[in-house]
């Protein structure tokens, strides 16, 4: 096997091992797949396949654990959340993916929030309106802060999975980029 199929191959693996993670029970919004965006973006190759891998992976467990009218909004975010890992993460670093991490979350909430406003029946469709439904989402809901769920797990699966990945390439030079 040539060393750019070992690197796809250990990729996609731990991008949709990490996927998996969706279909077991978690924390509300603590889930792997703005990291796996960012992962994708900085570490595959031909760069189109870090952005359709982890979006087949949440189709398919979409698929599974059902579909919603936010979706679209949800699918924009973790697109954008890639193209912020192409533009920040050409050299990955611990700060500069701590701050993606950071920056993802944001873009996340802004965009899914705006769409839970936009169109609602729920909240009046003014700039009051949707101030309360962002304050609404920054809210506990028992005992779970959606945002503070969502950096929490950006943060720690952008860890495990730049942490680790590394930790592979130190062992298997292999896997090492040709970007250098």
């Amino acid at each position: 096997m040539k060393p750019l199929q070992i690197r796809l191959l250990t990729l996609t693996t731990i991008v949709l091992t990490t996927a998996l993670f969706r279909l077991v029970p978690h924390w509300p919004n603590f889930t792997p797949v703005a990291a796996l965006a960012l992962f994708g973006a900085a570490t595959f190759e031909r760069k189109w396949l870090g952005l359709a891998a982890p979006l087949a992976a949440m189709l398919l467990s979409d698929a599974l654990i059902g579909f919603h009218g936010s979706m679209g909004a949800v699918y924009i975010s973790f697109g954008l959340t890639w193209l912020l890992g192409l533009w920040a993460l050409q050299r990955p670093s611990a700060v500069n993916i701590a701050a993606a991490s950071v920056v993802s979350s944001i873009l996340f909430f802004l965009i899914t929030n705006f769409a839970v406003w936009y169109g609602s029946m729920f909240y009046p469709q003014t700039a009051a309106g949707l101030l309360i439904c962002y304050t609404a989402g920054l809210a506990f809901y028992n005992g779970t802060s959606f945002f503070l769920n969502g950096l929490l797990g950006d943060l720690f699966f952008n860890a495990v999975l730049f942490g680790s990945y590394y930790l592979l390439q130190q062992r298997f030079t292999v896997l090492r980029s040709v970007r250098g």
